[in-house]
């Protein structure tokens, strides 16, 4: 099968996986947003899946992405309308490279990393859209801020940051053999977020950026809007060298 046609089979399986999920619920397959992780792949199998529909592509690293995608880059530019999401845990120093590149990034988790996107936002003259990332799993392993510091770095990122958008939160749930492991923690974003629209209704937090290959049916039944797929869209081909 040619490097197309397998791209083409996996999205249509993931897509129906969303559909099923969304039926068990009640949800319009349009409320969710699948995202394609390409950091396990090179930018030839990216324009592949591009190619086969999936316009929102997400990277883990910043010098993956900008070796990619970047303006340096010696593949061509990301055609128009396909949007660019960092989803990495970030250090401040990449601020700049960031706010280049990258039209949503999922993983602010801190008031510095936000004071250096918005420096650098400023400094161009634009707007980016950010979520919060949350610990909900309570998991030393991962990064995102602890639920306790949410309500402190969502008020600084809207009173402060007005180069931010704040459109919403993401979280990453613990790795398990079991799907529904994930659950509690993509529920407690869910709720974390109602929580944080109850404080300041003025301020709507629509996206809700949860669940990866192994659990995002989960997170559709717990309300993900935005789905952060890798593995599942790049089933059949061969491993990275």
């Amino acid at each position: 099968m040619s490097l197309a046609t397998t791209i083409e089979s996996n999205v249509a399986r993931v897509r129906n996986e969303v559909a099923v999920a969304c039926r068990r619920t009640g949800r319009s397959v349009d409320d969710v947003t699948l995202i394609g992780v390409t950091k396990s792949v090179d930018r030839t199998v990216a324009d592949a899946l591009i190619a086969a529909g999936v316009r929102e592509i997400a990277e883990n690293r910043v010098q993956d992405a900008v070796e990619k995608f970047g303006r340096r880059s010696p593949h061509p530019p990301l055609s128009e309308g396909v949007r660019l999401h960092m989803i990495g845990n970030l250090q401040t120093n990449k601020a700049r490279d960031v706010v280049d590149l990258f039209d949503m990034i999922h993983s602010v988790n801190r008031i510095a990393l936000a004071d250096a996107l918005q420096r650098e936002s400023a400094r161009r003259g634009m707007t980016r859209d950010v979520l919060l990332e949350i610990n909900t799993a309570a998991d030393v392993t991962k990064q995102g801020a602890d639920s306790s510091e949410v309500f402190e770095l969502y008020g600084y990122v809207i009173s402060k940051c007005e180069n931010l958008r704040l459109l919403g939160l993401m979280t990453i749930a613990q790795q398990s053999d079991d799907p529904e492991d994930a659950r509690p923690a993509f529920h407690a974003l869910r709720t974390l977020r109602d929580d944080l629209q109850r404080a300041a209704p003025s301020h709507p937090l629509p996206i809700l950026s949860m669940g990866m290959s192994n659990d995002f049916p989960i997170a559709i039944e717990e309300g993900a809007t935005h789905i952060r797929v890798g593995r599942a869209l790049f089933v059949g081909l061969p491993a990275p060298t």
